[in-house]
């Protein structure tokens, strides 16, 4: 794909709020790779649905999968083409007034072309893609795919074609006529947090202390805020 920005069209153009949307690229797919979880939009039998499923990123494409008979999959890839959104929620913009409420937020929407991936090596690679979108360093952890669950598996991959960001990311914007108004006001930020993993009973204690499940906790894990409300 490279760099520069996706042409606007009547699809992804942003008109409410313009100032806080961009068509760059590399902006795009930081949002994406930043997350895991995608919501898509199709049609089946006239009825629109959207469904939220775990994704990949292999080669700037996204990839999802399923089973054989996945009627979104394979309905979005009868059609050739489908959308998607994916947001990450940072904060509850509190204001004076009800009307001035809001949210941070980094969200996108693309639209694309969909195939389904059958040569081998890639199929594999991008399996591994979905696993290690969720949680680096898993796919070599784990006990490798048997020709069972390889062949009974439907791989799909999403060529992004056109998209666009909205990013807002600042405090309140009040009227100054509410200015004196007596109520707090501000932002509280939220973050998608780990707890301390809780291991399986039956797990083995030669692996207790995974790498990568470390690197992830450390990483995610809850970190105490340096000033709190009295």
């Amino acid at each position: 794909m490279g760099m520069g920005e996706f042409a606007k069209t009547e699809f992804n153009k942003i008109k409410r709020g313009p100032k806080r949307a961009t068509y760059d690229k590399q902006a795009i797919f930081k949002i994406i790779n930043d997350h895991f979880i995608a919501h898509l939009s199709f049609v089946y039998k006239e009825q629109a649905i959207n469904l939220p499923m775990a994704y990949g990123v292999l080669d700037e494409k996204l990839i999802f999968h399923g089973s054989l008979k996945n009627r979104m999959l394979l309905a979005m890839v009868e059609a050739g083409t489908a959308s998607l959104t994916i947001m990450h929620l940072d904060g509850l913009v509190l204001a004076r007034s009800a009307f001035h409420h809001s949210v941070n937020y980094r969200s996108v929407t693309v639209f694309g072309t969909l195939k389904i991936i059958e040569e081998k090596s890639k199929k594999m690679r991008a399996l591994n893609s979905v696993i290690d979108q969720m949680i680096k360093g898993r796919w070599d952890e784990l006990r490798p795919m048997n020709d069972k669950e390889f062949n009974s598996t439907l791989v799909v991959e999403f060529e992004v074609n056109s998209g666009s960001a909205k990013i807002r990311a600042e405090g309140v914007n009040d009227e100054l006529a509410d200015l004196e108004f007596p109520v707090w006001t501000g932002v509280i930020p939220i973050e998608q947090i780990a707890r301390n993993p809780e291991p399986d009973k039956d797990i083995r204690k030669s692996v207790l202390n995974a790498k990568h499940i470390k690197e992830y906790y450390e990483k995610h894990q809850f970190k105490q805020a340096n000033q709190v409300l009295p």
